[in-house]
């Protein structure tokens, strides 16, 4: 993949570090409005997929209200509400945490993690943050009559049926597959077919499985992400629209009209993500974000002393 400056560090008035990648922006007609290194290079998107595997899920006939679809499409704090939505998914399919396959862990949430870690819990599928896609996955297998021990297996009728759908929105064939952090198959695309993908989504018919994923990832925007996460506040700061993070520097997000935006910060580093995706939404015309999104402070001693900041974006070459 061909990178270029995404992101800049500074510390006291200095420039101390800068973030490449690629960056795509669409505007509603599906053209480039910003063109960043190689959008068309192919990248793991690790769980800024998800969505697109909710849909999936849908087409096969798995029904969850919204707050567990959104839990379904999320990378999960593990905070209280996250786990009981979890455990709430398998009840309703008649399983249990122990048909989960996903790696066991602690929440993520600073906070929550603590208090695991004082009362001398255990690492557990239930509290990984992907444990709801994974809940969701079993239950759509389970409504299916899909065996249940492989659901991980790239050659399961879910994982195939995953993979369809990833390449109908993407407009690409998936050839890359790989094992993601909770064990699931992780499909690789280009930033412009992710981005193709969740315009799809974001503009998606009212009724519509699609639709659906949307309406969730906007309604419940603290089971996708958490309570101080960064994919939460920007959902919930902007009037349409569905983001989703991945690991490794991974971003996607849409409006209703089209317009849509994916990046890959090349080193993987998350405090990036989010002041690259402000300024793509931003030169896509989306002006209500506040300033306080569009960075992430550096600290000394404890004290803010510079930010990360967005890269200036060239524009596309015509």
């Amino acid at each position: 993949m061909t990178v270029a400056p995404l992101a800049h560090v500074t510390r006291s008035g200095f420039l101390e570090c800068v973030h490449h990648g690629a960056a795509v922006a669409l505007d509603a007609s599906g053209s480039a409005a910003v063109r960043v290194g190689d959008p068309s290079a192919v990248v793991l998107p690790r769980s800024s997929l998800k969505p697109v595997q909710l849909l999936a899920m849908l087409r096969a006939g798995v029904d969850l209200p919204g707050p567990q679809l959104a839990l379904a499409a999320a990378s999960h704090s593990g905070e209280p509400f996250h786990v009981e939505g979890v455990a709430a998914i398998l009840r309703a399919a008649g399983l249990s945490e122990q048909d989960l396959r996903n790696t066991p862990d602690l929440p993520i949430e600073p906070g929550e993690r603590l208090r695991w870690q004082c009362a001398g819990r255990a690492a557990v599928p239930m509290a990984q943050n992907c444990s709801g896609k994974h809940a969701a996955m079993l239950a759509t297998c389970a409504a299916n009559d899909w065996p249940l021990d492989s659901y991980l297996d790239p050659a399961h009728p879910l994982q195939r049926l995953v993979r369809e759908t990833i390449a109908e929105l993407t407009g690409e064939p998936v050839d890359v597959v790989a094992v993601d952090g909770c064990g699931a198959p992780a499909f690789g695309t280009t930033l412009d077919g992710l981005a193709r993908a969740f315009a799809t989504l974001a503009r998606a018919e009212p009724g519509t499985p699609e639709a659906r994923v949307a309406a969730a990832i906007r309604e419940h925007p603290e089971y996708l992400g958490g309570t101080g996460r960064d994919v939460t506040a920007l959902i919930r700061a902007v009037q349409g629209l569905i983001a989703k993070d991945g690991a490794e520097g991974v971003y996607a997000a849409a409006l209703p009209d089209g317009r849509a935006a994916a990046l890959k910060i090349a080193d993987g580093a998350a405090r990036a993500r989010q002041p690259v995706m402000v300024a793509l939404l931003r030169r896509l015309g989306v002006e209500e974000i506040a300033d306080d999104l569009a960075h992430v402070a550096v600290l000394g001693h404890g004290e803010p002393v510079g930010e990360v900041t967005a890269a200036p974006f060239d524009r596309p070459d015509p």
